[in-house]
């Protein structure tokens, strides 16, 4: 296990355990996709990293051999913490990459979120590694994607595997856990919910 939670193991998700992973979301992966899913996967990956800065959950984000796939949209780079590092990804599988997985086993997490592209490749590779460094992976149904029908096909795999896959909503409660908290995150956040999502 990477990080060094306090908390006991538990079926839920837990955030003081959480990092929140956002892999590869460049026009050149978000052009292969149905052009009504584009702009609706990328807000609710903003609306989940809107959720987890107003939690204190770190956040990690790759962009794949960005000199030639280009950058993380600026609809999400502009809501990482300020000066935090994009890792130009050169493997499908981020715990593959020796800065990346120094970030990983530096960090006090054990259970990493993740959202992105694409879900039978670099999700999985992704979710795959860091489950073999001795963390919990959970798979965003409705924050990844791949062109179909290989989405469908990588999250039967990952289902298959004993990965946990849920979706937005289903992460946000488990993240959030009482009314306190929710109203809280919701005043953070100061926008409504990505279209779709009913909370």
């Amino acid at each position: 296990m990477t990080g060094s939670p306090t908390s006991p193991k538990t079926d839920l998700i837990e955030r003081d355990r959480s990092c929140l992973v956002v892999i590869d979301v460049q026009k050149f992966f978000l052009d292969k996709l149905p052009l009504d899913q584009r702009q609706p996967l990328v807000d609710r990956i903003g609306w989940i990293m809107r959720v987890a800065t107003a939690l204190a959950i770190p956040i990690i984000a790759t962009a794949e051999d960005s000199a030639h796939d280009g950058p993380l949209v600026p609809d999400l780079a502009g809501l990482l913490p300020k000066g935090q590092t994009v890792f130009n990804k050169m493997v499908f599988g981020l715990a593959g990459q020796p800065d990346i997985r120094a970030t990983i086993e530096g960090s006090r997490c054990d259970t990493f979120v993740l959202v992105g592209l694409e879900t039978d490749v670099c999700v999985a590779h992704s979710a795959f590694g860091l489950r073999d460094l001795g963390n919990r992976t959970v798979v965003i149904s409705d924050a990844t994607g791949s062109p179909p029908p290989y989405h469908e096909a990588g999250l039967a795999r990952l289902r298959d595997a004993g990965i946990t896959v849920t979706t937005v909503k289903g992460l946000y409660y488990e993240w959030v856990r009482d009314l306190a908290t929710h109203a809280r995150v919701k005043a953070a956040i100061n926008q409504p919910s990505p279209y779709g999502l009913t909370l």
